[in-house]
């Protein structure tokens, strides 16, 4: 599974919040994501086999960790894009190249804006 589709889960994204601030162990994380042991047992599955988490064995318990190493394959995959986003930042109206909406001075309303049938005023009626 790619780390994207993995990601896309937000208990999981929520996961990787809590183990950024260190160690927790499947009953903490439960508590914390306030879902079952095997929930998240199952969840935590699956950021290992994405291998974004590590396990480790401490009797009967199983302390997870986070893994930096594909979280910076991410990071590097993400930086091109990271230059857009500024340039969006400079751009108060949306995203370069696409039409501006809601914007004063537009030339078009719109579509939820527009009358019903491209009229302007109801007085106009055929």
């Amino acid at each position: 599974m790619s780390i994207f589709r993995v990601l896309s889960e937000p208990l999981r994204r929520q996961i990787l919040l809590h183990l950024a601030q260190g160690e927790h162990t499947v009953g903490d994380l439960a508590v914390k994501v306030q879902i079952s042991q095997p929930g998240i047992s199952k969840h935590l599955k699956v950021l290992r086999d994405a291998q974004l988490v590590r396990v480790r064995v401490d009797g009967q318990r199983h302390w997870y960790r986070i893994r930096t190493e594909p979280l910076a394959e991410l990071e590097a995959w993400l930086a091109p894009f990271r230059m857009i986003t500024a340039q969006r930042s400079d751009d108060p109206h949306g995203e370069p190249g696409e039409p501006r909406r809601n914007v004063p001075g537009s030339r078009r309303a719109p579509e939820a804006e527009r009358p019903v049938g491209g009229r302007r005023s109801s007085h106009h009626r055929a």
